[in-house]
């Protein structure tokens, strides 16, 4: 497993610094966080009928990505980008089920281990399972950080922080448009 690096500031600037939009000027305008949002009818994809193996992985040339992503998920997943905090439908969602990958349907977090941090984000302290997700340092910013993507198809979904609850003390901050929901049955 990847070692952890984590930057030392106050939790203010962690949350600021660490969860930010990349590309602030790229929206003109800010998506709103009270729009109704339908979670139960978003299209999983290949291998999300059932569980993939960990370790299987899923590849499209970058115009497959582009025609199955939206814009959104696209930038997110694909680019490393960062949507707004408080814009997206999933970080005050509490739904019981599966969280998964958007851009391949590999489950990649649990309704039983999200919790609310407070950031703007869905936040996990600790992945669905063993091998689901990877670890990568991510030096941008001015800051260390360490960045999660799904281990499945690589797409970037948000960072890990050490600032969680008990048991795991994680804090894993994702982008809501890099999850579809799929309720549990």
């Amino acid at each position: 497993m990847q070692r952890r690096q984590f930057l030392s500031l106050s939790a203010g600037s962690v949350l600021f610094a660490a969860c930010r939009p990349d590309n602030v000027g790229a929206q003109t305008t800010m998506p709103s966080a009270h729009e109704p949002v339908d979670l139960t009818g978003i299209p999983l994809w290949e291998g999300s009928g059932d569980t993939p193996a960990v370790g299987t992985t899923f590849e499209l040339a970058d115009a497959e990505w582009r025609a199955r992503l939206t814009p959104e998920q696209y930038r997110v997943l694909r680019q490393e980008g960062t949507e707004y905090a408080f814009s997206g439908p999933l970080h005050d969602f509490h739904g019981v089920g599966t969280f998964r990958c958007a851009g391949c349907g590999a489950p990649v977090f649990s309704s039983e281990h999200k919790f609310d941090s407070g950031t703007g984000w869905p936040s996990y302290w600790q992945p669905i399972e063993e091998g689901r997700i990877e670890e990568r340092d991510d030096s941008s910013h001015g800051m260390t950080r360490t960045e999660v993507h799904c281990a499945r198809c690589g797409g970037h979904m948000g960072h890990v922080f050490p600032d969680g609850p008990r048991p795991t003390g994680l804090r894993y901050c994702i982008n809501s448009v890099s999850l579809v929901f799929e309720p549990a049955t």
